[in-house]
């Protein structure tokens, strides 16, 4: 069932997508070569922690961090640890904030120092598919209108949409009711009302849409090994239109 949000509820979830926004804005100063993912987590858990909030994802179903940092082929929940960026590297950022009962969820993905050029396209295609579906996001419109806008963006550039993740609604609990697919026919799934909060994530390959869990039962990776990119924010349809809760 999807749960409509109030004024009230949505005052606290653009709280929650303040820090989440703010600490991602922060890691992006520190993701540089030589630093490690681990010294990341620790960035944004006290930051997080410093602004009265809790780290979302720590102990969620047993997750030991507060981000999930995937690196190159790895697709989302990339567990921090000692590696070391390096120069050519993309790192997927996914930060979640809890304040006053409600959530905020957010993802990025970042270059680290130079990347070729194929990797910046697939970054660069991956957030303007985030964009184009929350252009979709408007009451009236079908969910599986967010849902066409990201695949038909994605595929036209030569890249793959995840199809065993995808986005989900999202308010007093991380993952509410909808899913959303990053893949679908337009004109289908429920009809986008006022109140609705969605956590729009569209996880993009270079090769295959095809993925798999390593040892650790967290990190997903491509099955190809090829690189893969993550953004998400978390937006509100209100009475005065869509409103992104987690942008800067």
């Amino acid at each position: 069932m999807i749960k409509l949000k109030n004024a009230n509820q949505l005052a606290r979830m653009r709280n929650a997508g303040r820090i989440v926004a703010e600490t991602l804005s922060l890691i992006r100063e520190h993701a540089k070569p030589g630093v490690t993912t681990l010294e990341l987590d620790r960035i944004a858990e006290k930051y997080i922690r410093a602004q009265g909030a809790i780290p979302a994802f720590k102990g969620y179903n047993g997750f030991p961090a507060t981000l999930c940092t995937s690196v190159n082929e790895q697709v989302v929940h990339g567990i921090p640890g000692l590696r070391s960026l390096e120069s050519g590297d993309i790192i997927s950022i996914d930060c979640g904030a809890l304040i006053e009962g409600y959530f905020g969820d957010a993802a990025v993905t970042l270059p680290i120092g130079e990347v070729g050029e194929d990797l910046q396209k697939l970054l660069r295609v991956t957030e303007e598919s985030l964009l184009l579906g929350i252009a979709q996001a408007n009451a009236g419109n079908r969910l599986y209108d967010v849902s066409n806008a990201i695949q038909t963006h994605v595929e036209s550039n030569g890249f793959s949409v995840v199809r065993d993740y995808v986005g989900h609604g999202i308010g007093k609990a991380m993952h509410e009711d909808p899913q959303i697919p990053n893949f679908g026919k337009p004109g289908r799934g429920p009809r986008l009302e006022v109140g609705m909060a969605l956590a729009i994530e569209p996880m993009v390959n270079m090769g295959t849409y095809e993925v798999q869990t390593l040892k650790d039962r967290w990190t997903v990776v491509t099955k190809d090994n090829r690189p893969s990119a993550h953004f998400e924010h978390t937006v509100a349809i209100t009475e005065n239109g869509l409103e992104v809760l987690t942008r800067c």
